[in-house]
């Protein structure tokens, strides 16, 4: 999408349209929060849509948005290839959505020794399979109707190793490759494709497995520099900047939210 002043500073999202996966807690609920405060219309999608209800409606109420919801298990292997088509119709405007973030994912800490195939296979159906299609169907839309933002959530993990997360980070590696390929393609029709990588956050479960337990995270976070681990908020501040025209040659980028983790 072609670089834009129209936009106040308050707002820089006004008039885009966005799809947001895994909506309904965690980074995700904050992302659809700060979406909507930039002054973007939504899709919002989790797994249960009946939890999405109420937050969409205080979010639109509150910043006067449009906020649709759709329920969407991104572990059926027929939901990537229509849910772009399906969330486009869904809120009004010409053609195509302007943004997507593929933010959904699961992890199952486990030891390579422990590794189950049927939690391998899960990992990479949900966390590499479907955003990897989703972003490829909303990549090649976008291409046709003026360009676009795709935001991939992907992680630390994605870069650097982290034990117990085989499964976890050989999906998200894939996926920030994958994302580097949609830039490759398609940055000549206006599409940027770019990655956000998180150290641990601390949403709610994020607290509960590592804020709660000074014996695991202690470890993890004397390769922290910044000494701390990150808020939802960080991951989707940076996350609404790429979304918009201040980023606007922003393409193919893994951006560290890490404290310094990936430099120590």
């Amino acid at each position: 999408m072609a670089p834009s002043s129209e936009q106040p500073a308050s707002r820089p999202l006004a008039g885009r349209r966005a799809l947001i996966t895994g909506a309904s807690r965690g980074i995700g609920a904050d992302l659809a929060r700060a979406f909507a405060a930039a002054g973007a219309d939504l899709v919002l999608t989790a797994r249960d849509a009946s939890a999405l209800e109420d937050p969409a409606r205080r979010l639109g109420e509150e910043h006067g948005v449009a906020v649709e919801t759709l329920a969407a298990d991104l572990a059926d292997p027929d939901v990537p290839d229509r849910l772009w088509e399906r969330a486009s119709g869904l809120l009004d405007g010409p053609g195509t959505l302007d943004v997507l973030v593929n933010n959904a994912g699961i992890s199952h800490p486990e030891t390579v020794a422990q590794l189950r195939t049927d939690r391998f296979d899960e990992t990479l159906r949900v966390n590499l399979r479907a955003p990897s299609l989703l972003a490829a169907r909303a990549g090649a839309a976008m291409a046709e109707h003026g360009g676009g933002a795709i935001l991939t959530i992907a992680s630390a993990a994605a870069l650097r190793p982290l034990a117990e997360h085989y499964a976890y980070s050989v999906a998200k590696a894939g996926l920030v490759m994958a994302t580097r390929t949609l830039a490759l393609e398609l940055g000549a029709s206006g599409v940027r494709a770019n990655s956000i990588c998180p150290t641990v956050v601390l949403t709610d479960m994020g607290q509960q497995v590592w804020g709660d337990h000074p014996e695991k995270s202690a470890p993890m976070l004397a390769r922290i520099p910044a000494d701390r681990f990150a808020q939802p908020r960080e991951v989707s501040d940076v996350a609404v900047w790429l979304a918009s025209d201040a980023a606007s040659m922003v393409n193919g980028a893994e951006i560290p939210v890490d404290g310094g983790y990936l430099i120590s």
